[in-house]
């Protein structure tokens, strides 16, 4: 394991941003998630990634058709997945807060299977497991999922995947430090 200090890429000082960096930096800040953290950082030096990957991510995030307990589940799967510290003590809380048990937490942390006694929650994370873990989903998963969340569900939950996906690995990547006083948990 790495050092918290010992991050590949700094996220540029926001005083000496150019004028593309602040651009973005500013409709970050403005937006949902009112600071640029983690690998939004690292983006940063790419402003046209920055750009397009953080507006996916607000989508991600705040709009898509998923009530937030099942796109806070697929997010831990994805972090957990990618051993990605920074994913998953972000989203813990807010995973926690949404719904999902803290016993399916502590077992997705553990790499066990959850004991979910919601179908909606017991189909996606088999769906997640099955195409993060698997790359491919058979057919009674993916029937069970659409059952739950319909196609548009569907679609949402894919772009959720992929995108919690580039997320942890630009924090792998890049060795984005986890979150400050925070006592990484994925070891």
């Amino acid at each position: 394991m790495t050092a918290v200090n010992d991050s590949r890429i700094r996220p540029p000082v926001p005083s000496q941003l150019d004028a593309a960096q602040r651009k973005v930096y500013d409709e970050i800040v403005a937006g949902p998630r009112g600071e640029v953290v983690g690998p939004l950082g690292v983006w940063l030096r790419r402003p046209e990634l920055a750009d397009r990957a953080q507006r996916l991510g607000e989508y991600a995030r705040y709009g898509t058709s998923l009530p937030p307990v099942l796109s806070e589940l697929a997010i831990l799967v994805v972090a957990r997945t990618w051993g990605s510290e920074f994913e998953w003590l972000v989203h813990k809380p807010i995973a926690l807060e949404a719904g999902v048990s803290p016993d399916a937490v502590e077992a997705i942390r553990s790499r066990r299977t959850p004991l979910l006694e919601d179908p909606a929650q017991s189909a996606v994370y088999a769906f997640c497991a099955a195409l993060l873990g698997d790359h491919h989903v058979d057919d009674p998963v993916y029937a069970d999922a659409v059952r739950v969340l319909g196609e548009t569900g569907m679609i949402d939950l894919v772009g959720i995947l992929g995108y919690y996906s580039l997320i942890s690995m630009t924090i792998n990547a890049f060795r984005v430090p986890p979150p400050e006083g925070v006592e990484p948990e994925l070891g």
